[in-house]
């Protein structure tokens, strides 16, 4: 019996050079090695990595058409549920979703096993495929449009996924954006060097060749009410605000200069492209000695970012995680935290930050701590982490960068008092629907069920638009 052969390996920039700018570090399946990964899928009778996909794409299909090398064929049948492959492809958490459902990972693992397929990487080769080729998508005539007009808010991925799904189906959908560029998180809060702009421009330009409408620099809740929207004549609203309130640990020292939190840090560098100072307008600091607090996503970017402004500052590159529980307990995606130990980021793990303290002009130069063990699991499912009396140490830091997460903003429920929202403030949806309190206003995204990933927000955004579509179409 031949043996199968073991997962393709990605082929990645080496760790020392990269740090050198913002290039993207994944440089994807070529068509051979895509070939030689999509060989070794299963083509399971009951493919359960489709259960593992929040938006159900039909992985099975599209490997099988990878196979018989139908590139064309894999994109239309990727395309059907997500508007997004060569963005998801690269910024999707799949060891925690469809891989880890793949039949290839051990039961009971917290993420997927090596052996498991890399669907990610596949999505990725066909979504690339498509984008180089400007494969044709289905493009409604506008005279085919519906009398309907909808309004999204956010044009993050639920935004963005929303519209896409509404404007196939006809209806005249409008994207309102409070920033001046598009994207939302995708843009401001995952750097160049995982999600390439041209690679998000083209997944937006997508959108716009179904006829949505953007307008940027427009805050609802500010600029314009939801009440509004509905008076204008919007049969519909849906909110893909997101999560932009950043939280805090609530210590001494928060408020010394040199302290950012992650929003505010990535938005500098990757929205502002702070990186670029001052060939652009918008100055961010860096220090000789970075910690960043975390063990996201959010976390590891934070750090990758850091590090490679210190290189380019002509700084010897000194960045480290301060993380609670253990890296077996990080959120981050596995690939992520592989690369920031590739890249020289450091890791002080089982660490809980006390306090900042600063100099005469106020500026954050030490970090004092304490070490932590593991208790029992918490409400998360992850062991708790227990301060260990005695364990005090400082730490030299000239910046340090807080990503321990988002809450929701309060702008537009604050103007809109009648849309429920719960005890963390974010908007309260009939889970089935997706519709808010307020009739023929939907959500969905991080606003409904705080910070999650791309993948679950379009998740959220499609239930929604079906929603929307049943209720102004009459369609199932």
């Amino acid at each position: 019996m031949k043996m199968r052969k073991g997962p393709v390996k990605i082929k990645e920039k080496d760790g020392a050079s990269r740090i050198s700018g913002f290039e993207e570090v994944v440089e994807g399946y070529c068509e051979q090695e895509a070939l030689e990964e999509a060989a070794r899928c299963l083509q399971c009778k009951n493919p359960t990595c489709i259960a593992g996909c929040p938006v159900g794409i039909d992985i099975k299909t599209f490997i099988r058409q990878i196979t018989e090398k139908d590139y064309a064929g894999a994109y239309v049948t990727i395309r059907q549920k997500n508007d997004f492959p060569s963005m998801c492809g690269r910024v999707c958490p799949a060891e925690y979703q469809c891989r880890k459902t793949c039949v290839l990972t051990k039961r009971d693992m917290p993420f997927a096993s090596e052996e498991a397929i890399n669907i990610h990487f596949l999505e990725r080769f066909i979504g690339d495929y498509g984008m180089t080729r400007e494969l044709a998508v289905p493009v409604r005539d506008t005279k085919d449009f519906s009398r309907f007009r909808v309004a999204v808010v956010g044009s993050g991925p639920a935004g963005l996924c929303c519209a896409g799904e509404l404007a196939r189906q006809g209806i005249r959908v409008s994207v309102f954006e409070g920033l001046h560029d598009t994207g939302g998180v995708l843009r401001y809060g995952i750097p160049p060097f995982r999600l390439p702009r041209n690679v998000l421009d083209f997944e937006i330009d997508y959108l716009k060749r179904l006829s949505v409408k953007i307008i940027p620099n427009c805050i609802i809740g500010r600029t314009r009410t939801l009440d509004g929207l509905l008076k204008e004549g919007y049969a519909a609203v849906f909110l893909g605000l997101g999560a932009g309130t950043p939280s805090f640990l609530g210590i001494t020292g928060e408020n010394l200069c040199n302290v950012y939190s992650a929003n505010e840090f990535l938005t500098r560098v990757n929205l502002m492209s702070a990186y670029r100072f001052p060939r652009t307008h918008t100055p961010v600091n860096i220090g000789e000695r970075v910690v960043v607090i975390g063990g996201g996503n959010t976390a590891m970017d934070a750090a990758r970012v850091a590090l490679r402004l210190q290189k380019m500052g002509g700084m010897r590159p000194d960045t480290t995680i301060l993380y609670r529980r253990t890296q077996v307990e990080m959120p981050a995606r596995r690939l992520e935290i592989e690369h920031a130990e590739e890249e020289g980021i450091k890791f002080n793990l089982l660490v809980k930050p006390e306090a900042f303290s600063g100099d005469e002009k106020g500026f954050v130069r030490r970090v004092r701590c304490l070490r932590c063990e593991l208790g029992e699991p918490d409400g998360s499912g992850r062991r708790r982490p227990l301060e260990i009396k005695g364990s005090a140490f400082e730490l030299d830091c000239d910046l340090a960068v807080i990503a321990i997460g988002l809450k929701a903003n309060a702008i537009l429920t604050k103007a809109t008092p009648v849309l429920k929202v719960d005890k963390y403030g974010d908007v309260v949806v009939d889970p089935e629907t997706m519709e808010t309190s307020v009739k023929n206003v939907f959500a969905g995204g991080d606003i409904v069920g705080g910070e999650g990933t791309v993948i679950e927000a379009m998740g959220m955004a499609k239930k929604a638009a079906r929603s929307i579509t049943k209720r102004l179409l009459g369609k199932s």
